[in-house]
């Protein structure tokens, strides 16, 4: 800094207020100083401002999959409402391990983030208890923290489903299968009681052998589906539990001559070029996180009050699969 202010002749809180974008500073005197640091290669030493402000100007995003396009989505808009308060964010994916989350979300405490944004996959937040204490702002997202109050941004996702289902009921159909992910992760149980909730109201038997949680790998989809529609009794719809499902069943009901409904839940790419289009429950993961991030700076300027559990609606996407009537 002394090198700078020597070189633009002026003195080291001049340099001090260009560098870290203080007022106070005329434009000539600006340019003067911003040229000399140009010319010498001047960077901020970022650890001494955070010794001296308390302050580490990040955040960390810990998700499922980074690769999953509705999560990929998500961490976009979180880096992007990050960036617009000056804060870099760190990325980690837990792989629906609860030992990766709590790793992954502790190495970033450990480097004195600001804040956390968590999709979890723990069933016990606990661990972050002595991080809050110390200031560490936390907001959960897509799902809530378990044994620990939090904030929560989520979608209302029982109340998709059962706009969803109760579309393909008043298309006619009554087998209306669901095939979903582990019913241990909190957003599939949700959907799961939302088709059995529309059931119920409709005055529709659930079948058990219509239902179907677990593993979205394709041969498990694509096993449980072939059963259902191989039945003497078949399915004549379906509702897919998340996108990767409904990729899954697709497959199958391509290669099937007997025409099922479908809705999925989650939009996905090219679901609108298909024949016929899928109809989806889509839900916004940029405004999931666009919502937990806002909450989150919110907390770290000041706010304060009692946890926050946001709920946004979901969204039927009328295209044509989930219209083949009965």
């Amino acid at each position: 800094m002394k090198d700078v202010a020597a070189r633009a002749g002026v003195g080291l809180k001049t340099v001090s207020r260009v560098v870290n974008g203080e007022p106070g500073v005329t434009p000539d005197t600006m340019q003067r100083v911003q040229s000399a640091i140009d010319a010498l290669g001047f960077r901020r030493n970022d650890s001494a401002r955070i010794l001296r402000k308390g302050r580490t100007s990040s955040v960390g995003l810990v998700l499922e999959d980074l690769g999953d396009p509705f999560y990929s989505s998500l961490s976009r808009a979180v880096e992007e409402v990050a960036r617009g308060y000056g804060s870099l964010l760190f990325t980690g994916s837990s792989d629906e391990d609860p030992e990766r989350e709590q790793e992954l979300t502790l190495a970033f405490c450990a480097r004195r983030v600001d804040g956390l944004v968590i999709v979890p996959t723990s069933f016990d937040h606990r661990y972050l208890e002595p991080e809050i204490a110390a200031g560490i702002a936390s907001v959960f997202v897509d799902r809530p923290a378990e044994r620990i109050d939090a904030d929560a941004v989520l979608t209302d996702n029982a109340g998709a489903v059962r706009e969803g289902v109760a579309h393909l009921i008043g298309q006619g159909h009554r087998r209306i299968a669901f095939i979903g992910d582990q019913p241990r992760i909190h957003t599939a149980s949700e959907r799961l009681r939302g088709y059995r909730e529309t059931m119920a109201a409709a005055g529709l038997p659930v079948d058990e052998a219509w239902v179907s949680m677990g593993s979205t790998a394709p041969e498990r989809v694509h096993a449980e589906l072939s059963r259902m529609l191989d039945d003497p009794q078949p399915v004549t719809a379906l509702f897919s539990g998340n996108n990767r499902v409904t990729v899954a069943a697709l497959r199958v009901l391509t290669a099937s001559s007997r025409p099922v409904a479908l809705v999925g839940f989650d939009d996905f790419e090219l679901a609108d070029l298909l024949s016929p289009a899928v109809t989806v429950v889509a839900q916004d993961p940029a405004r999931l996180g666009r919502t937990a991030t806002e909450l989150l700076f919110n907390r770290l300027e000041g706010e304060t009050g009692p946890p926050r559990r946001v709920e946004l609606r979901g969204r039927l996407i009328v295209r044509g699969s989930g219209e083949i009537a009965f």
